[in-house]
């Protein structure tokens, strides 16, 4: 899977253990969705040195939103954004998931002097990777338009998923909603909220697993809407006003799902 390599940048921001601090993209053409976030966005694509195997980074205004990489037909895994939560030890990370009902996919690993990561598996089945940071921190930007504002978990084991985030990344949940019919808790580290676990067992269509988003932030949700659709990406979710602000979500041209917010 892909490893996050040292940043080109220097703005790094002061990220709580158990926010998210990172996020990359697996492509099955990198060459297309940089393109593609790039021209919807503002991004600028960063190589990096050979050793990191084609990865490359996102930019927006010379700080860091992201990263890309090759998607390799090996790992069986779909064109996707990773979500990474900050550990202070990746290797008690993978142990405690294993103890509190996850999996490991990747075992941890050491990449270079910028840190460490693992991929695991959550106790309700969902996709999450694991930073410790060395010299790499992750994110020098959140929250502004065009750059990455809300990280959220969409899973049918609510309890449980609450639960396992306690134990193994350290949340201290806050509950937001929490009726029959709409359960959500946010995970709050320093002055506000990182993220947040919805109960999506009534929303999830069948067959599609319990998976992580990404918002990404616009100053006009219909406009870069309208936009991914010209530069060959699918409208999954029309633009919505909702009480958390304006949404929709859309799919890249070569699948990869992102949300937007405004």
């Amino acid at each position: 899977m892909a490893t996050t390599p040292a940043s080109t940048t220097t703005d790094q921001l002061d990220i709580p253990i158990g926010a998210p601090c990172w996020m990359d993209l697996i492509s099955s053409d990198a060459e297309k969705s940089i393109a593609f976030y790039s021209e919807l966005f503002g991004w600028t694509a960063v190589d990096t040195p050979p050793q990191f195997g084609g990865y490359r980074y996102f930019t927006k205004d010379g700080k860091a939103v992201g990263g890309c990489m090759q998607n390799n037909p090996e790992w069986g895994a779909p064109d996707a954004w990773s979500i990474y939560l900050k550990s202070k030890d990746v290797r008690a990370t993978a142990a405690a998931a294993l103890t509190h009902g996850g999996e490991v996919v990747m075992e941890p690993m050491d990449v270079f002097d910028n840190g460490s990561q693992t991929i695991i598996k959550d106790a309700g089945g969902a996709m999450i990777s694991a930073w410790q940071p060395g010299t790499e921190v992750g994110f020098g930007v959140l929250r502004d338009d065009n750059t990455p504002r809300w990280f959220e978990l969409h899973t049918r084991d609510f309890d449980k998923s609450v639960q396992f985030y306690r134990e193994v990344f350290h949340w201290d949940p806050s509950v937001l909603i929490n009726n029959p019919d709409f359960r959500y808790t946010t995970f709050t580290g320093g002055e506000d909220n990182k993220a947040g676990i919805m109960d999506a067992g009534k929303f999830l269509p069948e067959g599609v697993p319990a998976h992580w988003s990404v918002y990404i932030g616009s100053g006009d949700v219909d406009a870069t809407l309208a936009r991914a659709v010209e530069l060959g990406g699918t409208v999954l979710l029309a633009a919505e006003d909702t009480p958390y602000g304006r949404l929709a979500a859309a799919t890249d041209p070569t699948g990869a799902v992102f949300k937007l917010h405004g």
